[in-house]
């Protein structure tokens, strides 16, 4: 089956939360700050807000992206996604003329998908700002004329 695009309904939260919460644990250079089910009630807050999409086959979501007008602030997949978080960045893509985002430093793959999809960088922080404490930098893109 096909995956396809739509938005997060409430019945989404467990799924996405469940994305986030294995990227954070199955990451080595991220602090574990936050358990499963509190990943989960920030997915459905995220949700309830309207902010997020999916993308799903068989009714499961393999990934979303929350976005908050231009600013996307979360986008990930489960590890055998291929193709799928590409799939939503152009979701978003299609649907703004700029997007801005945020990735740490550290996830060198994030970057690498970034640049490949036509964000440049536009700066970086040491960390002091999020979170986590990580340095970052602050990718943007821009539809052309």
């Amino acid at each position: 089956m096909t995956p396809s695009i739509r938005d997060a309904s409430p019945l989404d939260a467990g799924a996405c939360g469940d994305i986030l919460w294995r990227f954070q644990d199955d990451t080595d250079w991220m602090p574990k700050l936050h358990s499963a089910a509190e990943t989960i009630s920030f997915c459905d807050r995220m949700i309830a807000q309207g902010l997020v999409r999916v993308i799903t086959s068989a009714r499961v979501a393999h990934g979303f992206l929350a976005r908050r007008g231009e600013e996307i602030l979360s986008l990930y997949v489960t590890p055998q996604g291929q193709g799928l978080g590409q799939r939503l960045l152009q979701d978003a893509q299609a649907a703004s003329q700029r997007l801005t985002l945020w990735t740490f430093q550290a996830n060198h793959g994030a970057q690498r998908f970034y640049l490949r999809h036509g964000f440049v960088e536009i700066a970086r922080s040491d960390g002091q700002d999020n979170d986590e404490g990580l340095p970052d930098i602050r990718y943007q893109w821009e539809r052309s004329a």
